[in-house]
């Protein structure tokens, strides 16, 4: 799945701010614009065609709820979030179809909460199907061309611009960027637990609490821990336990 074409509109500079660096801490989002005012922001929806617009409701002139009406006009109509300081426009917000309802200051384990909902409003069925069995990762290594079986690979990580894929038997280098191979997994049950690993689900055996609500991971068939940053942890559980 492509990156989440996002648009944050807020009359606050400081609001913005704080909600684009949040945003930021999530791989699969991308802030491709930002407005102050109603008028502005169905401008850039108009320019830009956002997958997602989170949306302030107390504004000048245009206030979010009439934003989020004419939004919902659109020939493609993004996805909205409500993110505002007052809790008593909830039930209207969700009468426009909010995904979800933000209040400031915003907590990081509720954004991603919100983000899991976006990522599976937004990801095709065909994503979902089984892939053939007969599917292989090529990667080019010293010259030469392994065809990966993603059934055997623990996990993979992230440096130096380099993946490395850790398989059960040695490992291997490649030019892709994370995103990339996610991308290119995302039918296998991999999940990015950090901005440099993207571990293979079926290989956890244990999560230690670490600190700032991190946690460490260990997978079967290696002695490394990973680090799983805490904006990760919650979903990460909720794809792993019964």
């Amino acid at each position: 799945m492509d990156n989440i074409k996002t648009i944050i509109v807020d009359d606050e500079p400081y609001s913005r701010d704080e909600l684009k660096h949040l945003l930021e801490e999530h791989d699969c989002l991308q802030v491709i614009g930002e407005a102050a005012t109603g008028e502005d922001a169905l401008l850039l929806c108009m320019q830009h065609q956002p997958d997602v617009v989170f949306l302030d409701i107390e504004m000048p002139k245009m206030n979010g709820l009439d934003v989020a009406k004419h939004l919902k006009e659109l020939k493609k109509s993004p996805l909205i979030v409500f993110a505002t300081a007052f809790p008593n426009f909830a039930v209207d917000a969700f009468r426009h179809e909010a995904v979800d309802y933000l209040l400031k200051p915003f907590d990081e384990e509720q954004l991603s909460q919100t983000v899991c909902r976006l990522i599976k409003h937004l990801a095709p069925e065909k994503e979902t199907q089984q892939q053939p069995a007969s599917s292989k990762l090529a990667v080019e290594y010293e010259n030469e061309i392994y065809y990966l079986d993603p059934l055997d690979i623990l996990y993979i990580s992230r440096d130096d611009r380099i993946s490395r894929i850790h398989t059960n038997t040695r490992n291997f280098e490649s030019k892709l960027a994370l995103k990339d191979l996610e991308e290119r997994l995302q039918v296998y049950p991999f999940f990015r637990i950090h901005k440099s690993y993207l571990v293979n689900l079926n290989y956890v055996t244990k999560l230690t609490p670490w600190f700032n609500g991190a946690y460490m991971l260990e997978l079967t068939g290696s002695s490394e821990k990973l680090s799983v940053s805490r904006n990760y942890v919650k979903a990460l559980r909720k794809k792993l336990e019964l």
